[in-house]
């Protein structure tokens, strides 16, 4: 099994704090980092891969392999990988270009690809942003469970996945995350609202709102935080909000289900 990562010449500092986790070439090693700093990718927001806090600068092949392996929790097939970054190519050229990609990224100081003659996978010790982002949704959306106070922030701050990415594997991943964390924000103010943290859901429920100003879903959770609170002016504000942004953006009107939650709100 190789182990790939590709060091910027002259990165003494970080040289320093990373320990050889194996030769090149060779059935390497662990990634083992000195003092026990870590290995961080964040993929939200955009790209940073960083050692014991400290960037490692990657060409953007090798970002493109790291990140699309950050996506899947197994190892995957290098051909698989090969036709999904390099579409355009024939086959014997996409792999040729991952190859290329796979031994820039090469340096024997740690592991951030982990290679078969068959598989790749992203080395099991680099932590990912998205992947506990995923699993903290995941945890919310089973009844009854909302996850640490830590990860609800966590949640609330997540940003686009990759937002200046454009590749169809991309573009699929963004809006599975997207989707999936609105979700969980929703489900995570029902519960905190359930449970008469009021101020929390209210912000959570705002996270999602902001998240997909279009998405009813988001605002009905939201004012009905209002209600439950007695703030039938702000529940009835939110809903004059929603119903104006839909009519003007997409020429339509709340559903019956909005209309009926603010109905018992509305002078008789």
């Amino acid at each position: 099994m190789d182990c790939f990562q590709r060091q910027r010449g002259g990165d003494a500092h970080l040289a320093s704090i990373v320990a050889a986790a194996g030769t090149p070439g060779r059935a390497g090693g662990d990634l083992t980092i000195r003092g026990g700093a870590s290995v961080e990718l964040r993929l939200l927001c955009g790209f940073d891969l960083r050692a014991a806090g400290q960037r490692m600068r990657l060409p953007l092949s090798g970002q493109r392999v790291v990140a699309f392996l950050a996506l899947h929790d197994q190892p995957v097939q290098r051909l698989y990988v090969a036709g999904s970054l390099w579409l355009d190519a024939p086959e014997e050229r996409a792999s040729a270009r991952l190859r290329t990609a796979l031994w820039r990224l090469r340096q024997p100081q740690c592991c951030i690809v982990e290679a078969t003659t068959t598989h790749l996978s992203l080395a099991p010790d680099i932590a990912v942003d998205v992947r506990d982002a995923v699993a903290a949704a995941r945890r919310a959306l089973r009844v009854g469970t909302v996850p640490d106070d830590p990860e609800v922030e966590e949640l609330c701050l997540a940003g686009e996945l990759l937002p200046d990415w454009y590749e169809d594997w991309v573009l699929i991943e963004r809006e599975r995350f997207r989707v999936l964390r609105l979700e969980a924000l929703e489900a995570i103010a029902a519960e905190l609202a359930g449970a008469g943290r009021y101020a929390a859901a209210a912000e959570t429920a705002l996270a999602a709102v902001a998240g997909e100003p279009l998405r009813e879903s988001a605002h009905r959770v939201l004012i009905g935080v209002h209600i439950a609170q007695g703030n039938w002016f702000d529940a009835l504000r939110q809903y004059r909000f929603y119903r104006d942004l839909v009519r003007k953006q997409l020429g339509l009107e709340p559903s019956p289900e909005m209309e009926q939650l603010v109905q018992p709100l509305r002078p008789r």
